[in-house]
């Protein structure tokens, strides 16, 4: 308030400018390179154009061109080493993952938007190692993603260039056979293209916003090595808490439609591949392995994301207790402190388990801890917090976390176990 009772602005309107001139800046330079990439995937939907040409070149590449390749190009009257008898099952794997993984994707940046979807607006009010690692970890995606996208191409790329040099398919639907056969072989790799790398897409963002709130909660481990306040640690937590709300509010569709889709193409193609008739062979489940691989590597990376950001945050309750237990153990032992010996010769010892453990999942005892003067009472009241509220994925309220993964695991066993009694003979 100034002396004539009127509010003071927190801003002029100059330095207000500046920061939306530096806040627009940023955006451009975070995410232009991102966009461009999208636009050449044909998955951006930033205006009406680029959206109908992003559900043209879906239709086609998921729809048209499997169904052409299949019913037209399909060799019926080639020989054994020719024949496509598993084609129709991965061809449907592959666009019925690709519609899910597309139709996701259109929803979450026509309704939020690129930025906020990736959660870049929130990062004016993390720290500085927050913005860096994410930053680090947005750069990495696109390489990740062509980790796991180009060897299985490559593999697919080999299949199909065998297929139809060798004699596959002679079919002259423009005129020329040699002309024919090379359009059609560049028209099914570049679909499979597509199709495997939206649905990577969606799997690599996944783990790109699961890495920004594990940064997130290493950054928060810190404030109990601080003379922190309970209202400022609950605050904190909440926020990380409403955060993972949203990521699990957001996902939980497609990772749960992608669990079933996924599980019902690998059981499909396990029972035709164990058919007492079936003709198994390298040229004919060939196509099929490469298809069930690249699922399961999407999947793999849906369901590592999402226990590893569980088992961090609910890390959180056993560095609280620690800290709770150091903080009390100090304040009741006045005469015979604890020495900074122990700590160092404790620390030591827990030197031995490796580098791989952070803030959040470290044994070490640290003498900061025992500096804290919250009272007991606080203390155990943010424990118990904790303990009655366990952040992580969620998915229509049950936590992905270790135990869901091991329930997961034996319910897809025993259905393999099932699978295989009934057409080879496993009891």
């Amino acid at each position: 308030m100034g002396e004539s009772g009127r509010e003071t602005p927190l801003m002029s309107p100059s330095e207000k400018s500046r920061t939306l001139m530096r806040m627009s800046s940023n955006v451009h330079d975070e995410l232009q390179a991102f966009r461009r990439w999208l636009k050449w995937l044909c998955v951006d939907q930033s205006n009406a154009w680029t959206a109908c040409l992003s559900w043209f070149v879906f239709v086609a590449m998921t729809i048209f061109i499997p169904a052409f390749s299949h019913f037209v190009l399909a060799c019926t009257y080639c020989d054994s080493r020719h024949s496509r008898p598993y084609d129709a099952v991965a061809q449907l794997s592959l666009s019925g993952i690709a519609a899910i993984s597309f139709v996701c994707l259109s929803h979450f940046v026509s309704k939020y938007g690129l930025r906020r979807f990736l959660f870049f607006d929130k990062l004016r009010d993390e720290s500085e190692i927050v913005r860096k690692g994410y930053t680090k970890q947005f750069n990495r995606s696109l390489k990740l993603l062509f980790i796991f996208v180009l060897p299985c191409f490559t593999a697919e790329s080999a299949y199909k260039m065998w297929w139809y040099g060798s004699g596959g398919r002679r079919i002259s639907f423009l005129g020329n056979a040699m002309v024919s056969n090379t359009v059609a072989c560049i028209l099914e790799l570049c679909s499979w293209f597509y199709r495997t790398m939206v649905f990577f897409l969606v799997c690599v963002l996944f783990r790109l916003i699961c890495c920004l709130q594990i940064l997130r909660l290493q950054d928060f481990a810190q404030v109990f090595q601080v003379n922190s306040d309970v209202e400022s640690v609950l605050k904190e937590h909440l926020r990380i808490r409403r955060h993972l709300r949203i990521i699990s509010h957001r996902y939980r569709s497609f990772i749960l439609w992608s669990l079933i889709f996924i599980t019902a193409s690998q059981f499909s193609s396990l029972l035709m591949t164990t058919r007492h008739n079936a003709d198994v062979n390298v040229y004919h489940t060939g196509e099929l392995a490469v298809c069930c691989v690249s699922l399961l590597a999407g999947l793999l990376i849906l369901l590592r994301s999402a226990t590893r950001i569980t088992h961090k945050a609910q890390a959180v309750t056993c560095l609280a207790a620690k800290w709770h237990v150091c903080a009390t153990v100090d304040s009741f032992d006045t005469e015979t402190p604890v020495s900074d010996d122990h700590f160092i010769d404790a620390a030591s010892d827990a030197d031995d388990s490796g580098d791989e453990e952070d803030e959040l999942d470290n044994c070490k005892f640290d003498p900061s801890y025992v500096y804290s003067t919250i009272s007991f009472q606080k203390r155990q009241a943010l424990v118990t917090y904790f303990e009655n509220n366990r952040a992580g994925i969620t998915i229509y309220g049950f936590m992905l976390d270790r135990t869901s993964l091991h329930t997961i695991f034996g319910i897809e066993l025993s259905l393999v176990l099932w699978l295989l009694g009934k057409t080879v003979g496993i009891s």
